[in-house]
């Protein structure tokens, strides 16, 4: 059983017991939090429902494990023969999520 679920405006495609990524939410660690823009679920694989645009009285069941900030990456600009240069870096803040129920 698998859905794919809109978080934070990215799609992911989730099972239960992944654990995912997501753009920074704002909750505690530890809480559970519920998502209700289930855009696909399927139960198996003759039982699979879209929705239009969200599929309804389903949800995704997800506990907070951890807050954190990403990999820096940095950005680096310049203007050839005019002795212009700039760099900048950028942390992308995250949270680590776990799936703990598909409702269907």
């Amino acid at each position: 059983m698998f859905a794919i679920v809109e978080i934070a405006g990215f799609q992911e495609k989730v099972r239960v017991g992944d654990t995912l990524e997501v753009p920074l939410l704002e909750s505690e660690k530890g809480e559970t939090m519920t998502f209700d823009n289930v855009l696909m679920l399927s139960k198996s694989e003759d039982d699979i429902t879209f929705g239009a645009p969200y599929v309804s009285g389903a949800s995704v069941e997800v506990k907070v494990l951890d807050h954190g900030r990403g990999d820096k990456i940095r950005v680096y600009r310049f203007r050839r023969r005019k002795r212009f240069q700039k760099t900048r870096g950028h942390r992308q803040h995250f949270s680590m999520v776990e799936v703990t129920k598909i409702a269907a």
